[in-house]
């Protein structure tokens, strides 16, 4: 068993149930604090891109590199960088638009009148969505940890962060459409499980091949994954919620805290 096994699985879970926080957050708050949301959302794609190109990407590089050679492990890890890109593309692309979780929403649409079955589909496709995207986030946390608990922990709290907004984005319509709040919360709970069942499929299906060519185009790939939703999800999400210069500071001071972490812990 891995040394560090109960604590990928525990990041991968605390990771996904955050879109659990965004429901609370709706619930127990009157109005949305966009500017901490947009701040946050941009330092948590200042983190990912951060660690992805700095240290996730030299990683997959070096592990291709030793079992490949030099030549060959340089272009399988761009490859697998690419390559993960184009994955989460593909999800994004067959993901029906009115379950688009990139979709804003905020704590005072809880105040509108519920009660509005045609949203229901709506929250239910969000809810869908979000399980789907955060299914290949599950397996970058997990296979982080297992190779550095330090790095997971980083990756682990940047997706807890933009994990907070989805919540919010699934709680909202499933309100709307069945005035539960309960109903609400469940689905947004169980949006955030895909996560840890990513883990669990990272644990029973890739564990047993993890060689230096599988750690070396899995990370590569969590790389072109995490790179993607940065630019993709969290930085135009974060621009929503304030079109000033917050998501930039954001991003910024989530790149100097990831590199101050790099130096002193890694």
């Amino acid at each position: 068993m891995p040394e560090n096994l109960l604590l990928a699985f525990g990041l991968t879970l605390f990771a996904g149930l955050a879109t659990g926080i965004g429901s609370v957050l709706a619930f127990f708050t009157s109005t949305t604090n966009t500017k901490f949301l947009s701040l946050s959302l941009g330092f948590s794609a200042g983190v990912m891109i951060y660690v992805s190109m700095v240290e996730i990407f030299v990683k997959a590089q070096d592990s291709l590199v030793l079992a490949l050679g030099e030549g060959l492990g340089k272009w399988m890890t761009v490859v697998g960088f690419f390559g993960g890109m184009v994955l989460i593309a593909l999800i994004d692309k067959f993901i029906p638009k009115q379950g688009n979780p990139h979709e804003l929403k905020k704590v005072e649409d809880m105040s509108k009148k519920p009660h509005d079955p045609a949203l229901l589909k709506m929250g239910t496709f969000t809810a869908i969505a979000i399980a789907i995207h955060n299914f290949p986030e599950g397996i970058a946390t997990f296979t982080s940890a297992i190779q550095d608990p330090t790095l997971g922990i980083a990756i682990a709290t940047a997706i807890a962060i933009h994990n907070i907004p989805e919540g919010i984005a699934v709680s909202v319509p499933i309100y709307f459409a069945t005035g539960s709040k309960k109903k609400a919360f469940k689905w947004s709970f169980l949006s955030g499980l895909s996560e840890p069942v990513g883990a669990v499929v990272a644990y029973l299906i890739l564990m047993p091949y993890l060689n230096d060519v599988m750690f070396g185009i899995i990370f590569a790939s969590v790389a072109g994954i995490m790179v993607f939703i940065s630019l993709d999800e969290l930085l135009p999400a974060a621009k929503k919620y304030d079109e000033t210069h917050l998501p930039i500071y954001g991003l910024i001071g989530g790149m100097a805290v990831m590199a101050v972490s790099l130096l002193l812990f890694i």
